[in-house]
């Protein structure tokens, strides 16, 4: 039989929305508008809290 693991956490600050793309409203000579990379400070851009080893031991 498979084993299925239990659903993690979604991370409670980004709503499972880890990375965003900023424009900083810039241009390049192209006429491409210029973005940034943000990812969430909390779960580190994986959109998941981990369970902590309390929870899980009891």
């Amino acid at each position: 039989m498979p084993q299925h693991t239990p659903p993690r956490p979604i991370c409670g600050h980004c709503d499972g929305f880890p990375t965003v793309t900023i424009t900083t409203g810039q241009t390049t000579a192209e006429g491409q508008r210029k973005t940034i990379t943000a990812r969430c400070p909390a779960c580190h851009g994986t959109g998941h809290t981990r369970t902590s080893t309390k929870a899980v031991a009891a």
